[in-house]
């Protein structure tokens, strides 16, 4: 996939809130918390070893205590699993892409489950990065998933789904928002 870095570069300037400063409708932080508003663009990439599993209905699809979390202004952390953690022969490519002008471009995979009649199939839940750009590198080849089509636990607690359909941020406790994708926030 070729990059015209002039569009790459509209697209990374495009973001009005990057973290510097939390706007003034953003819940404020309590003990323990995390604001969503106080991370940067472009994101970081935050080592957790904190225990992550991923479901697909009762069947475990990836455990580990070795994950990355990646923090973007305005959107819940999205946790990265390495190949390793998962159990690769229940997924299957789909011909779905995107692109992140900070991560480059994203390979989806669908989730094969049975389904209680044979087979069935969670599409594009799963997706990495294969050659992730940049401070991004550290999650190249990893794969993160949709909570929204997935069961997610970290630590124990069950995740909640970033609104929207199409990020993939893991709401827990501790993150605070109001988070991009909820109805109101395409301006951000």
């Amino acid at each position: 996939m070729r990059i015209d870095e002039r569009d790459l570069e509209r697209a990374r300037s495009a973001w009005r809130w990057r973290g510097q400063a939390r706007p003034g409708f953003a819940v404020e932080p309590g003990p323990g918390q995390e604001s969503v508003w106080d991370y940067p663009r472009p994101p970081a990439y935050v080592p957790d070893s904190r225990p992550v599993e991923i479901y697909a209905g009762d069947t475990l699809l990836a455990r580990s205590n070795r994950a990355v979390r990646v923090l973007e202004t305005g959107s819940p952390p999205t946790f990265y699993l390495p190949p390793d953690a998962w159990i690769m022969a229940l997924l299957t490519p789909s011909h779905r892409h995107t692109f992140c002008e900070w991560k480059g471009r994203a390979d989806y995979f669908h989730v094969l489950v049975d389904d209680g009649g044979g087979q069935g199939r969670i599409d594009d839940a799963i997706w990495c990065y294969p050659d992730a750009r940049d401070d991004a590198a550290v999650i190249a080849g990893w794969l993160a998933c949709y909570p929204s089509r997935l069961r997610c636990f970290v630590d124990g607690e069950a995740v909640r789904a970033q609104a929207g359909g199409y990020y993939g941020g893991w709401i827990t406790g501790e993150v605070i928002g109001p988070f991009k994708g909820e109805p109101g926030t395409g301006h951000w």
